[in-house]
C-alpha cells in the first residue's frame, strides 16, 4: 500500500490523465492545435486509423475526410462549429492511412483558456461501421417489407391500432375494398361491415377474439365502398409490445367470392347428382313394381273379360264386373305412370309444335280447372317442332295444370308459356343445342324447400289422403328424360311454383306425322298353333285363356329355353308370343335365337317395357301390357300380316 502511494505521488496528473487517455483504444481520442494540426495521439486513434503517433503528429486533421469532403471544407466547418458553439458531433465517412472508408462518430470540443483564448480542440472518433451496416440492412429490411406489402394486390393488408383505426393501407387493400389510403386512414375498420353485423358488434369481437386468442380467423360478406358486397377471408393477428401490452393488429383480407361461388356449384352439382342417382334407384324399383303390376293387372282384366261373357247378363253381375274392370283400368293408369317415371313406357313421338297443343287444349282446361283460375297463355309463334309423344304430353299439361288449381284454392292465375333456349355445355342433364322450353306458372301456395326435394319421387303428395297418387309430377319427369329433355321445378312459399318442360328441338326435315285412324274389329286368322312363354303362371294362363277362346292350340312354356325347344321341335308352330323379363333368357334373346333358326316364323313380344320393343323392331311386333282379348287378336293379325309382307 505504502509502495502504491509512493508511486501515485511520483505521477502528475497530467501524466496520469496522459495515460488513461492513451489506455483507450476502442476511441480515437486527440488534440487538434487552433488550426487544425494533430498535436496528441492516444492508442485507440492508432488502432482506428493506422497511423503511429511519428507519421500523424504535426499534419493536418483533414486527411482523415474523404477527398470531396475535404475540398468541400467540411474539416473548416467542423472547427468552426466548435469554436463557435463549444461543440461539434456528427457522424460520416472517414479514411484509414491504408486508404479504406470508415463510418465514424465524431465529436469535437473547443479548448479555451480562463481568459478567452482558444488553446486547441479535443476530438474523440469512435467506428459504427458495424453498427451503420445492421442498422442499414434493418432499413432495407423494412423498405423491401413496405415495398413487398405495398405490392401485394391480391391482399388486403393494413394495421389497426389498439381502438380498431386503420393507420396504414396497402394496394391490395385500395384494389379490393375501393378506398384511397388518405380516405381511410384514421378512420375505424367496422365501416367494412355490414351495417346489421355493425349492430350486433361483430367488429369489437373480432378485435376481442383476436387479442384473447392471438389470432382470430372468419369468413363473411364486407362492403366495399361503392357498397358492393364481397365474400372475404380475414385474419386479424395481435401485435404486442415489448412488455406484451397489445399496440395494435395486423390484419389480412382476401377477397374470395369467386372460391366461395365456385364451392356453391361444387356442392349444388353434387347433390344434383346425388338427386339423380336417387331418382334412379327409384326409377329402378319402379319400373320393377310396375311390371309386376301389369302382369297382375292383366290376369285381373283378362279374366274379367272371359267372365263377363260366360255369366248370366243380369243388371247387377254386369254392373259388378264394369266396376271391377273400371278399377282395374285404373290400376293400368297407374302403372303406366310408374313405367313414366322409370323411363320404361312405350312412346309414340311425332313432330308437334307445343304452342299449336296448347292452344288447342285451352278448352280442356277451362273446363277442368273451373272458373276460379284464369287461364294466361304466352306463346312463341316462332318456335321449332319438338319429337314427343302428344297424347303423354296432354296428359302431362293436365297433370301439371290440375296440380296448379289445387296449390290455389281461393283461384289466381295459371300462365302456360313457350320459349326457345340455346343451351350450352355448362348445363347439367342436357345436350347442348336449341331446346323449346314450355313453363307453366302458378301464384299457389308453393311448396317448402323440403317438400321440392321430395317433389319427383313416386307417390310422395302434398295434397290430402285421397286426393293424390304422387305419380303426376314423375310422370312428367320421366316423359322429359325419355324424351331427350328435362323437368324443372321452381317454387317459394306463398309466392307460387313454376314447372318447365325443356324438350330438344326435332331434327331439321322431320315432318308432323299424321294421326293413325282408328282401326276397326280386329280381322280374324284361322286357328293357330301358338307358343305362349311367360315366367309367371297366372299371366300365362291368363294368355292361354284368351288365345284358347279365339280358337287357337297353345303350347305353354314357362321359361324362354322351353319355348326354344317347343318351337324347333314342333314345325306345326305358327306364332310365338313371349314375355320380355325372364330368368336365364330374356324375350329379346329367344327372339335373336328364333329369328336365326325359323326366321319367317311372327313372334310378338308381351311387355310394358319399351327398350326392348326399340331394339327387335324388324324382328317382333311388340304388344303392351296389360292387353285385353281384342288387343291380343289384333296383334296376331298385324304379325301375321307383317311376316307376309316382309321379303324373303
Amino acid at each position: 500500500m505504502q509502495q502504491n502511494d509512493t508511486l501515485r505521488s511520483n505521477v502528475s496528473p497530467e501524466e496520469r490523465y496522459r495515460l488513461l487517455v492513451d489506455a483507450v483504444t476502442d476511441c480515437a481520442i486527440y488534440m487538434l492545435d487552433p488550426d487544425g494540426f494533430v498535436v496528441s495521439w492516444n492508442s485507440g486513434a492508432r488502432r482506428l486509423k493506422g497511423y503511429t503517433e511519428q507519421e500523424i503528429v504535426g499534419r493536418h486533421f483533414s486527411q482523415f475526410y474523404l477527398p470531396e469532403d475535404a475540398a468541400a471544407g467540411a474539416p473548416v466547418r467542423a472547427l468552426s462549429t466548435a469554436q463557435r458553439e463549444g461543440r461539434f458531433d456528427a457522424e460520416g465517412w472517414r479514411v484509414r492511412k491504408d486508404g479504406q472508408r470508415f463510418w465514424a462518430h465524431v465529436v469535437i470540443d473547443s479548448i479555451v483558456a480562463p481568459d478567452g483564448v482558444l488553446l486547441g480542440y479535443a476530438k474523440v472518433t469512435r467506428d459504427l461501421t458495424e453498427r451503420r451496416a445492421a442498422e442499414e440492412s434493418l432499413r432495407r429490411s423494412e423498405m423491401q417489407f413496405g415495398l413487398l406489402v405495398q405490392g401485394v394486390t391480391d391482399y388486403a393488408i393494413y394495421m389497426l391500432d389498439p381502438n380498431g383505426i386503420v393507420t396504414n393501407w396497402n394496394a391490395g387493400a385500395e384494389r379490393i375494398k375501393g378506398y384511397k389510403p388518405q380516405e381511410v386512414i384514421g378512420t375505424h375498420f367496422s365501416r367494412f361491415y355490414r351495417e346489421e353485423d355493425r349492430t350486433a358488434g361483430k367488429p369489437k369481437a373480432a378485435l376481442q377474439a383476436a387479442a384473447a386468442e392471438g389470432r382470430f380467423e372468419s369468413e363473411g360478406w364486407r362492403v366495399r365502398k361503392d357498397g358492393t358486397e364481397f365474400w372475404a377471408s380475414v385474419v386479424i393477428d395481435p401485435i404486442r409490445g415489448a412488455s406484451d401490452e397489445i399496440i395494435g393488429f395486423a390484419k389480412v383480407t382476401r377477397d374470395v367470392t369467386e372460391k366461395r361461388d365456385a364451392r356453391i356449384q361444387l356442392e349444388r352439382a353434387r347433390e344434383a347428382l346425388f338427386q339423380s342417382q336417387k331418382l334412379d334407384a327409384i326409377g329402378q324399383l319402379t319400373g320393377g313394381v310396375a311390371h309386376d303390376f301389369n302382369n297382375l293387372l292383366m290376369v285381373v282384366l283378362s279374366s274379367l273379360e272371359m267372365l263377363k261373357r260366360r255369366i248370366p247378363q243380369d243388371e247387377m253381375s254386369t254392373r259388378l264386373i264394369d266396376n271391377a274392370v273400371q278399377g282395374a283400368k285404373r290400376g293400368v293408369t297407374l302403372t303406366q305412370r310408374m313405367l313414366a317415371f322409370a323411363r320404361r313406357q312405350d312412346l309414340e313421338p311425332v313432330a308437334v309444335y307445343l304452342q299449336d297443343v296448347v292452344r288447342g287444349m285451352k278448352d280442356l282446361l277451362e273446363r277442368s280447372l273451373g272458373s276460379m283460375v284464369s287461364i294466361v297463355l304466352d306463346l312463341r309463334s316462332e318456335l321449332l317442332p319438338v319429337l314427343i309423344d302428344p297424347n303423354q304430353f296432354e296428359l302431362a299439361i293436365l297433370n301439371l295444370a290440375v296440380n296448379a288449381r289445387d296449390a290455389m284454392p281461393n283461384g289466381g292465375t295459371l300462365t302456360i308459356g313457350t320459349r326457345l333456349e340455346r343451351v350450352g355445355a355448362d348445363v347439367p342433364g342436357l345436350r347442348p343445342g336449341d331446346y323449346v322450353c314450355l313453363s307453366i306458372a302458378d301464384t299457389g301456395s308453393g311448396m317448402s324447400e323440403a317438400d321440392l326435394a321430395r317433389a319427383m319421387e313416386p307417390f310422395y303428395t302434398t295434397k290430402g289422403v285421397g286426393k293424390g297418387t304422387g305419380l303426376g309430377l314423375p310422370m312428367v319427369h320421366g316423359l322429359a328424360a325419355q324424351s331427350g329433355g328435362q323437368f324443372v321445378l321452381r317454387s317459394a312459399e306463398r309466392i307460387g311454383t313454376t314447372a318447365e318442360l325443356w324438350l330438344p328441338v326435332a331434327t331439321v326435315g322431320v315432318e308432323p306425322a299424321e294421326p293413325a285412324a282408328p282401326r276397326g274389329p280386329a280381322a280374324s286368322a284361322g286357328p293357330l298353333m301358338v307358343v305362349a312363354v311367360d315366367d309367371d303362371a297366372l299371366v300365362l294362363a291368363g294368355t292361354i285363356a284368351m288365345l284358347e277362346d279365339l280358337g287357337h292350340t297353345v303350347l305353354a312354356a314357362s321359361s324362354a329355353q322351353q319355348a326354344l325347344d317347343l318351337t324347333l321341335n314342333q314345325p306345326a308352330v305358327n306364332l310365338v308370343i313371349t314375355d320380355q323379363a325372364m330368368p336365364h333368357m330374356t324375350g329379346s334373346e329367344l327372339i335373336a335365337r328364333l329369328a336365326s333358326e325359323r326366321p319367317q316364323l311372327p313372334v310378338i313380344l308381351a311387355t310394358g317395357y319399351s327398350e326392348a320393343a326399340e331394339r327387335l323392331a324388324t324382328m317382333a311386333l311388340r304388344l303392351a301390357k296389360p292387353f285385353d282379348q281384342y288387343e291380343l287378336a289384333d296383334a296376331i293379325s298385324r304379325a301375321l300380316a307383317k311376316r307376309k309382307n316382309d321379303p324373303a
